[in-house]
């Protein structure tokens, strides 16, 4: 019988899942949406998982799991607003990652 390599089992599932927790706390803490992360450059991606205490991941398959785990963290923080997990550690921070879009001065 083959040996799976190691991308393929349990303890490389765990370990992808504690990243993606790892990641999205990060994020969820600066207010960075699911779509403004995977609208991110690569590189800005990497310094984001680097500056949250993980290794950035390999593939999009993780970000991608990220972006759909903060929806589902905004979708549960709109339905309890009152509870601690709802509110955002750094929202200030958000800036740092994301800029805003840039107004005409005609505007």
């Amino acid at each position: 019988m083959d040996t799976p390599d190691f991308a393929h089992t349990d303890q490389a599932a765990k370990n992808r899942r504690e990243k993606s927790v790892t990641l999205v706390r990060f994020a969820w803490d600066r207010g960075i949406t699911g779509a403004e992360l995977l609208a991110m450059t690569d590189e800005l991606r990497r310094r984001l998982a680097r500056e949250a205490g993980a290794h950035p991941p390999r593939t999009m398959e993780t970000w991608n799991h990220v972006a759909a785990l903060l929806d589902e963290k905004t979708e549960w923080a709109r339905n309890h607003p009152d509870h601690p997990a709802a509110v955002r550690a750094h929202p200030d921070e958000k800036i740092m990652w994301v800029k805003p879009p840039v107004r005409s001065w005609f505007e």
